[in-house]
């Protein structure tokens, strides 16, 4: 089969999986909280969750070597994400959704990491790797469908469990497409080559960096929806934030996807992509619908290009480990990610709003972007020489 086929595949597979499985809570929130289901601290719980599922999705997915154990992942998670979306619509209070929302964690975790590691090869191996880049633009257009779909939700005045079983059926539709042109592991898997232990010695920084991004990102990526409907009395302008995010975000990969190739621009636009972030996390504090839009154009854009530049940063430090990476830098994001909706919730309760934690999320994408400055020069070296440090006389 076409590998371009394969690839449209992971797409569709990151869109279902990120865009639905992932992120329909985000839209679902403010109708969870005004049909008295939870409150915003509870929502930062559950979103907390959700992303130590992730988590632990993201170590399991790093150990997993084998042919059939990367297959059975795969297609476990995109089933997961349909049947758990799908439990959804019987879900009622609290620890439920705290439940289901740890499964669709978990799932979403082993997809993301097994089609990374699937289809960068596979776009490499043919000559596009810039179509492999744009992989990553899925989550986006996901996020922009669920929000249109919410939006919809909304205007028929519909309630937020009718709105999970919509979900549901075109997560199934989406899966039944693609679970035959899905990308394949290969039979064996080839041995890394000795430098790979060296050279990922240069991933640790980029693990701290991916973990505050983690931070940074997620309090406006999980209450943006929420922070708009306090500001628009729960109208249907509201509903309008969330979509327009993923489009943004889908629009951010592109743009990345065209810039000029090389280990030190790659660096560079990551770098620019956290400080922007970082001013979108800022601008989110004006707390008007100004602050809201800006904070839709500037966290929305760079929110999957910096996932995709950190992906390709891996595999320029330590090409012969990339599912490894994957799995160490997802469940590094996940730890971020975990933090995130916790200190939400500690700003929720001690503040009554989600200021001090934008305010240390925005700090903290000042400082991620800080770590990446300076060259990661010792893993540069390694690359460049073969495997032999860089010796500067």
């Amino acid at each position: 089969m076409s590998p371009l086929i394969r690839l449209f595949a992971s797409f569709i597979a990151l869109m279902m999986a990120m865009g639905i499985g992932r992120f329909a809570l985000t839209p679902q929130l403010p109708h969870l909280i005004s049909e008295g289901q939870i409150d915003l601290t509870a929502a930062g719980l559950i979103a907390a969750a959700n992303y130590l599922g992730y988590f632990i999705g993201a170590v399991d997915a790093m150990f997993s070597r084998r042919p059939t154990q990367v297959r059975r992942r795969l297609l476990g998670g995109l089933w997961l994400c349909v049947l758990l979306t799908l439990a959804s619509f019987w879900a009622h209070g609290f620890w439920s959704h705290l439940i289901l929302r740890f499964g669709t964690g978990v799932a979403s975790a082993w997809v993301l990491v097994m089609i990374t590691a699937l289809s960068q090869p596979l776009a490499t191996a043919v000559g596009r790797p810039r179509l492999g880049a744009l992989v990553f633009a899925g989550p986006g257009l996901g996020i922009f469908l669920t929000g249109l779909l919410a939006l919809g939700s909304n205007l028929r005045g519909q309630t937020s469990a009718t709105l999970w079983l919509v979900y549901a059926a075109v997560a199934l539709m989406m899966l039944l497409g693609i679970v035959r042109i899905l990308p394949q592991p290969p039979v064996t898997v080839a041995a890394a080559a000795s430098l790979a232990a060296s050279a990922n010695q240069g991933v640790g920084r980029l693990s701290v960096v991916y973990a505050l991004y983690g931070v940074g990102y997620i309090i406006p990526a999980t209450f943006l929806s929420q922070m708009a409907n306090t500001q628009f009395h729960g109208q249907w302008q509201a509903d309008l934030f969330w979509p327009c995010f993923g489009l943004a975000a889908a629009t951010g990969v592109v743009l990345v996807s065209l810039r000029r190739q090389g280990a030190d621009t790659t660096r560079q636009w990551l770098t620019a992509t956290l400080w922007m972030q970082a001013a979108g996390v800022f601008a989110c504090l004006l707390g008007n619908a100004a602050g809201l839009a800006l904070g839709v154009i500037l966290c929305g854009t760079p929110f999957l290009a910096c996932m995709q530049l950190v992906m390709q940063r891996s595999r320029e430090i330590a090409p012969h480990a990339s599912q490894r990476n994957a799995g160490l830098l997802t469940a590094c994001f996940a730890v971020g990610q975990l933090s995130g909706p916790l200190l939400a919730s500690l700003s929720s309760h001690f503040s009554g709003g989600l200021q001090p934690a934008l305010l240390i999320a925005g700090v903290g994408l000042l400082i991620a972007g800080s770590l990446l400055v300076a060259p990661l020069n010792a893993a540069q070296g390694l690359c460049a020489n073969g495997g032999a440090p860089t010796v500067r006389r």
